[in-house]
């Protein structure tokens, strides 16, 4: 299965939709795994603040991390979860790019 980008062109008054197709192998998923520290409150407000989820979003990943030991809260390229993922750790939470 491929994803699509769109991007649009400006040539001589006219626009252009270009689709770009992104390969399976060029999407990534940050995963956040469970511990025995934070609370399901500091890691659902972490996931609202920082992958801009909405809050029964962000429970629903907080409850799966919690009952199947990781989630993955976010897709996109390596290079885009970086950040992502060091925001989270930055919290004190578990997580890596896979």
């Amino acid at each position: 299965m491929s994803d699509f980008k769109i991007f649009y062109q400006l040539e001589e008054d006219k626009r252009e939709v270009v689709l770009e197709t992104t390969s399976d192998e060029d999407i990534n998923d940050l995963i956040v795994y469970n511990d025995d520290v934070n609370t399901f409150e500091h890691v659902i407000n972490t996931l609202v603040k920082v992958c801009k989820h909405s809050p029964e979003q962000a429970e629903q990943c907080t409850l799966l991390v919690h009952y199947k030991g990781k989630c993955a809260v976010k897709k996109g390229s390596f290079v885009d979860l970086i950040p992502y993922r060091q925001a989270i750790v930055d919290a004190g939470i578990n997580a890596e790019i896979e």
